[in-house]
């Protein structure tokens, strides 16, 4: 029999509380849809009356009609005081949502020293607290926090809060492993002693502070528990909260739980990488199951392999979570990249081809230099299309200069850029904020009139790495440009002495590269060009 698993998801909640992280009501809202149509069964929208955020994402999340259960978050009621006069308690219950949860403490270390109360006291807060979101006709929750240290120190009570909470009626008794201490050995331990003792269903909640929360979480569903709780990309306070994006195909695709329905779980890597543009949190190239590198080759051995069969490096195919598999193309290559390479660009090219054999040269030389392909696709892509098939440059660049003034207290950057398009010269300044943003707007000035598309694009990041500290101020550098566009990003790469140079040559590959793709690349007619070329000039 397959056994169901329940995914809550406490991205909005738990994952704001990570470094860095600030999301707006707006934010909240686009991610409480993406995280529905993804398919998990609860969304923590926050409490919603802590902040105005809080308190509009409630207000508006009803208009979404969403499938997954909208759930407010809040703490048990305070010390000596009764539920119904408790306002956090009062809020959750006027929020018209379906779903609670209470947090409480389980610990009797936090009980003594947090709350500063007794532990009878604490038992009758939990109790009183529960049996209030039944009064009101909620589906209640109830993270035992620092459960599996309260457990560890007086196991006896730690239950005992846990019966509590049960005997209140609690739909759900999530045991939550706060400060992120605890082995997957414990967790699989006290979690079965816990199935044990409770009818209610467990859940489980982790947190990453020794890099475990997704082992743990994979622990305690063999143990028993049936709902887990974490984030999309591991977001959270401290080390972050356990990776959903790491559990649910885990617990699917290598354990046999029913989790996700088979299309959703495609979706899986589009949804991460969709909340960390929305979080403005970079994703790790390396993570797991979702991140771009995670199905990405490099060493000839490996590519050779995999050309035959993918298993042969492959866990999983990366279809099946909406990633998919790269080819890179590095010192390290052997043929079978640049084959493969050139193969997804549509390119007559075999191993035995002298002109592969030179490419792989002239590869391993620009790599020696300081270029590095592996992290900028569109520039490699450009340098196997010149040697393979020859494709029309769509601009040619005669020189650029650029003038740095500072004056009335702040600095102006002016690019001046000399091109020629489809035979017309073309002469154009223009400023910017800093000498990057001074060419790029120069050159998307010049092409703008020829190219009108190239208005779509815009550039998403910058990067300088410099290649030899002990050279100082004259050191080697270099540039990683990441562009993108409606659909699709890509970078590409400058190396040179000069970090203005070595910006100018990968933003100009950029722009090479976004014009070799759009659709219907045209150049205005001839007259109109004449023209441009004569206003600019």
């Amino acid at each position: 029999m397959t056994i169901n698993i329940s995914i809550f998801d406490t991205t909005l909640r738990d994952g704001t509380q990570g470094e860095g992280i600030s999301l707006s009501a707006e934010d909240k809202l686009k991610i409480a849809a993406k995280l529905d149509a993804l398919g998990v069964h609860y969304i923590e929208g926050g409490n919603p009356g802590s902040n105005s955020k809080d308190i509009e994402f409630f207000q508006r999340v009803k208009q979404l009609g969403l499938s997954a259960k909208i759930t407010a978050f809040g703490s048990t009621r305070r010390k000596n005081s009764v539920a119904e006069h408790d306002t956090s308690l009062m809020r959750i219950a006027e929020s018209g949502v379906k779903a609670a949860t209470l947090v409480g403490k389980s610990w009797d270390f936090h009980v003594h020293t947090a709350l500063q109360t007794t532990l009878e006291e604490n038992l009758s807060m939990i109790y009183d607290s529960i049996a209030f979101l039944k009064r009101n006709g909620m589906e209640a929750l109830f993270d035992a926090e620092h459960f599996f240290d309260g457990y560890k120190n007086n196991p006896e009570y730690a239950l005992a809060v846990l019966r509590k909470a049960q005997d209140a009626g609690a739909d759900w008794i999530v045991l939550c492993d706060t400060n992120g201490g605890t082995m997957p050995g414990e967790i699989h331990d006290i979690v079965t002693r816990v199935r044990s003792e409770l009818t209610a269903d467990i859940g489980i909640h982790t947190h990453n502070d020794c890099e475990l929360a997704v082992a743990n979480s994979l622990a305690a569903v063999q143990a028993g528990a049936r709902q887990v709780q974490g984030t999309i990309n591991g977001y959270g306070e401290r080390c972050g909260n356990a990776n959903l994006c790491s559990i649910i195909p885990n617990l699917q695709l290598k354990l046999g739980y029913n989790v996700l329905g088979d299309d959703q779980l495609k979706t899986l890597t589009g949804t991460a990488r969709y909340i960390s543009e929305i979080a403005n949190v970079h994703m790790p190239v390396g993570q797991a199951y979702v991140g771009n590198a995670a199905f990405a080759h490099k060493g000839g051995i490996h590519v050779s392999a995999i050309l035959k069969d993918s298993k042969t490096y492959e866990h999983i195919q990366p279809e099946l979570i909406g990633n998919k598999q790269r080819i890179l193309v590095s010192e390290l290559a052997g043929q079978s990249n640049i084959v493969s390479k050139a193969q997804e660009m549509g390119l007559d090219v075999n191993a035995n081809n002298e002109k592969t054999k030179q490419i792989i040269d002239r590869i391993k030389e620009l790599e020696h230099q300081g270029y590095q392909f592996e992290g900028a696709d569109a520039s490699m892509e450009l340098l196997l299309r010149e040697a393979f098939d020859g494709t029309k440059e769509a601009f040619k660049v005669e020189s650029f200069k650029m003038l740095v003034d500072r004056g009335n207290g702040s600095m102006v950057s002016e690019a001046i850029v000399k091109l020629n398009v489809d035979g017309t010269p073309v002469y154009t300044a223009a400023e910017g904020n800093g000498p990057v943003n001074a060419l790029d707007n120069a050159l998307r000035k010049a092409l703008l009139p020829f190219y009108p598309k190239i208005d779509e694009f815009h550039l998403a990041d910058y990067k300088v790495r410099v290649l030899d500290e002990k050279g100082a101020t004259a050191a080697k550098v270099r540039v990683l440009i990441e562009s993108a566009g409606p659909d699709n990003t890509w970078s590409t790469v400058g190396v040179s002495s000069n970090v203005i140079e070595a910006s100018w040559e990968a933003l100009v590959d950029s722009f090479r590269y976004a014009l070799l793709h759009m659709d219907k690349v045209d150049v205005v007619p001839a007259d109109q060009s004449e023209r441009v070329g004569l206003v600019n000039q």
